[in-house]
C-alpha cells in the first residue's frame, strides 16, 4: 500500500515565529555550508513521529520528493510542506504535537548555528565555551526552569528491545511518575518511550499537572529515532557530544535499561565523567535495571566495565533487577541528595555547573574509517581516556548502523575497522556479538543486521 502524502502550509506552534533575513537565507541555502539539508532531514524525522524505523538513509530515500520551504508572512513566517507523510495529519490538519516539534527543530537549528557566530571570541575547542553553548541552547528551548526542585530522571536504553523489556521500562516510569519525577530520554522508541508512557499514568494518578517528558536528540540520530508521541519538550543539540552533555547537565540522575551500542556509548560517557577526581563527591544517582531475564545482560555490562575501567567505575552505579519500586525509591532519594548538595554548594538545580567534563568528552568525534582505525584502545593511558576512546568506538558503530553519513561510508568502503590491546578488544568483540545475537542492533522486523564494524588484530 502506497503511503499518502500531503501538502500543507503550517503556522508556528510554540516557538520561533520570526527569523532574520540572514537566518532565512541560511535555511534556504542548499550548499555544503547551508542549513537546508539539515533542516529538511530533521523536519522529515519529526513528521514521522510514532513511526518506528532505525535507518535514516532509508527514511530519506523513501521520501525523496519531500520538501520544506519557508514562507515569510507580514507578522512572522509559515512552513510550506510538500509531499509530507500523511500520518502526520488528521482530517487534513497536522497533529499539534508534530507541529510543535517541527518548530522546535527550526528553533534549535537556527539558534545553535547562529549563536557561535554572534559571540565574540567563541572557540569550538574551548571547554567553557562548549558548556555555555549547551546551556544557551537548553535555555533558549525553555528546558531550564529556575526554582524547580531536582526531579528530572534521564532514562537510557535501546530502541530495539523486546515487548517484555518495553513493559518493564513502562513499569519503572509508572513508579517514577507516582513519585512526582519527570522523564528525559533520547526521545525515540523502545526504552526511550516506555518510561515516558508509564510516567504519564503515574502523573495522572497523582494529578501532576506539570510532568515533563523531555526528548534530547541530534541531527544525525533523529532520522533513526524519530520523536515518540509522548515527548512534550523536544531539543535538537548540534552533535552527539553536546547531546550527552545536555543529559548530564540538566538531568539529576540516570536509569539505564538494556540496550545496544548506543546505550554502551552513553554508559562509557557517564562513567568517564564521574571518574574524574573533581567529581568524586558529587552526588549523581545511577541505576542499571531490567527484568530477571536481563540479569545476565547486566552481568556482561558490569564485567566489561570492571575489565576496562576498574572496580571504581563499577562503584558509580547500582544494579537493580526486576524491582521497579526500588528503582524509583532509589531515584527519589537520589533527588533529595542532589538537592541537599546543590543547596549547600549554592549551585543551580536546573543545570549542573559543578560537574567537571574533560574536553576529550566534549570535542566532536567524526566517525570515519581513518579515525576509527586510529582509536587508542590500550591500557597505557588514564582510565578516563580509556572510557573516552571506547565511547568513540561505540559512537562509530552507531553511526554505521543508523546515521545516514555512517551508513553511506560503510556501504562505500566496507565496515569500520577497530583494533587495539587484546585485553580491551576481545571483551569488546564478545559484547558486540551478544548485542547482535540479542537483536539489539536493529529494530525487530527490519532487514537482517549487517555489521558496520570489523575487529582486526594488532594494536591501533
Amino acid at each position: 500500500m502506497t503511503e499518502t502524502t500531503m501538502n500543507a502550509l503550517v503556522s508556528p506552534e510554540g516557538s520561533l515565529e520570526i527569523l532574520s533575513n540572514y537566518e532565512v537565507n541560511r535555511l534556504k541555502d542548499k550548499s555544503e555550508g547551508g542549513l537546508y539539508r539539515l533542516f529538511r532531514q530533521c523536519a522529515l524525522a519529526v513528521l514521522n513521529t510514532g513511526v518506528e524505523t532505525d535507518d535514516c538513509k532509508e527514511l530519506m530515500e523513501a521520501h525523496a520528493d519531500f520538501d520544506v520551504r519557508l514562507v515569510p508572512q507580514p507578522r512572522g513566517l509559515k512552513l510550506e510542506l510538500i509531499n509530507a507523510p500523511g500520518h502526520a495529519f488528521v482530517d487534513g490538519e497536522m497533529l499539534r504535537a508534530i507541529r510543535e516539534h517541527l518548530f522546535s527543530v527550526l528553533r534549535d537549528i537556527v539558534y545553535s548555528h547562529s549563536l557561535p557566530n554572534s559571540v565574540a571570541g567563541f572557540r569550538k575547542d574551548n571547554p567553557e565555551d562548549l558548556t555555555n553553548l549547551v546551556f544557551h541552547i537548553l535555555r533558549n528551548a525553555r528546558v531550564l526552569e529556575a526554582g524547580r526542585q531536582p526531579d528530572l530522571v534521564v532514562c537510557w536504553g535501546g530502541h530495539s528491545i523486546s515487548h517484555d523489556e518495553y513493559q518493564y521500562s513502562k513499569d519503572v516510569g509508572h513508579q517514577l511518575g507516582l513519585r512526582g519525577l519527570s522523564i528525559c530520554t533520547g526521545c525515540g522508541p523502545g526504552a526511550m518511550k516506555g518510561p515516558m508512557k508509564g510516567a504519564t499514568i503515574g502523573h495522572a494518578k497523582q494529578r501532576v499537572k506539570n510532568g515533563r517528558y523531555i526528548g534530547i536528540t541530534e541531527p544525525g540520530i533523529i532520522g533513526a529515532e524519530a520523536p515518540n508521541p509522548i515527548v512534550n519538550e523536544l531539543v535538537i543539540m548540534p552533535d552527539i557530544e553536546k547531546r550527552l552533555e545536555a543529559f548530564v547537565r540538566c538531568g539529576h540522575g540516570v536509569i539505564v535499561f538494556p540496550g545496544g551500542v548506543g546505550t554502551a556509548e552513553e554508559i562509557l560517557y557517564l562513567l568517564g565523567i564521574l571518574l574524574h577526581p573533581d567529581n568524586v563527591d558529587l552526588p549523581f544517582p545511577v541505576v542499571f535495571t531490567g527484568r530477571q531475564e536481563n540479569a545476565e545482560y547486566f552481568e556482561m555490562i558490569d564485567k566489561f566495565i570492571r575489565n576496562a575501567l576498574g572496580d571504581e567505575a563499577a562503584s558509580k552505579y547500582e544494579i537493580i533487577i526486576d524491582d521497579p519500586i526500588r528503582v524509583a525509591q532509589t531515584m527519589k532519594q537520589g533527588m533529595k541528595d542532589v538537592e541537599t548538595f546543590r543547596r549547600a554548594m549554592q549551585d543551580a538545580y536546573y543545570f549542573n555547573w559543578m560537574l567537571k567534563i574533560d574536553p576529550v568528552f566534549q570535542l566532536p568525534f567524526e566517525p570515519n574509517h581513518d579515525n576509527m582505525r586510529a582509536l587508542e584502545l590500550h591500557r597505557d593511558q588514564p582510565v578516563h581516556l580509556i572510557a573516552a576512546n571506547l565511547r568513540k568506538a561505540f559512537s562509530g558503530i552507531v553511526a554505521g548502523n543508523v546515521k545516514e553519513s555512517g551508513i553511506r561510508q560503510v556501504q562505500e568502503k566496507g565496515p569500520f575497522e577497530i583494533a587495539g590491546d587484546p585485553t580491551l578488544i576481545k571483551p569488546l568483540e564478545a559484547m558486540l556479538e551478544q548485542f547482535v545475537a540479542q537483536n539489539r542492533m536493529k529494530l525487530p522486523g527490519s532487514s537482517a543486521y549487517r555489521p558496520s564494524y570489523r575487529i582486526v588484530s594488532g594494536a591501533a
